[in-house]
């Protein structure tokens, strides 16, 4: 298999409390699965807020994107929001968030493949579920908002907590997972996916 290296890029995705109240951890696997990448680690916890708080780190990079995506939603709304500090409101986005992950028991995976990230970005679908397309997990089996959200003083429920970036993931699956739980094998159908000429496809 050319390039395999290339081909084994890692992502940590939580199926939130949210989600698994709702019996949605099986249909969020069923659509990773099914398209092409490889489950190589899974466990069921309920994070302790200290845990929480470390998966939702203060970046100050994050705190700062945050903040201001969330100004602007409260401007695009016609509403003034709490606060112009972009850190400040971040800082009041991560407590909610740190609440909500720790509320219950979550699902926490890593899944393995080409371009990891970006499918399972795609198939979970945006931020909000309200704005997701049909056919993401957000978009089919959510009906939240942010301005719901933001009126009840609580995180968007949003079922699924996937990594942005490579570098995001690094530090994610190291949170939830010690290396050796996280698992090398191969899948047949790997074969299919990866190899450039479907090398013994016919006998």
């Amino acid at each position: 298999m050319q390039n395999y290296d290339d081909k084994q890029e890692k992502t940590l995705v939580l199926v939130k409390p949210d989600g698994v109240q709702r019996g949605l951890i099986g249909e969020a696997i069923r659509r990773y699965e099914q398209s092409g990448l490889k489950l190589v680690a899974i466990k069921m916890a309920i994070p302790s807020k200290d845990k929480a708080l470390t998966h939702y780190s203060v970046d100050p990079e994050w705190a700062f994107k945050t903040g201001t995506k969330s100004i602007e939603a409260w401007k695009a709304k016609g509403l003034t929001p709490p606060t112009e500090d972009p850190i400040e409101l971040a800082e009041g986005v991560r407590q909610q968030l740190v609440t909500f992950l720790s509320s219950g028991p979550v699902v926490a995976m890593v899944w393995q493949g080409m371009n990891a990230i970006g499918v399972i970005r795609k198939i979970t679908g945006g931020t909000e579920p309200l704005t997701s397309v049909p056919g993401t997990i957000r978009g089919d089996y959510t009906i939240d908002s942010y301005r719901a959200a933001d009126t009840d003083h609580r995180a968007v429920r949003n079922i699924i907590h996937a990594s942005g970036s490579v570098e995001e993931a690094n530090k994610e699956i190291a949170i939830w997972f010690t290396p050796e739980e996280v698992l090398n094998y191969r899948l047949v159908s790997e074969a299919i996916i990866y190899d450039t000429n479907l090398d013994g496809i016919l006998d």
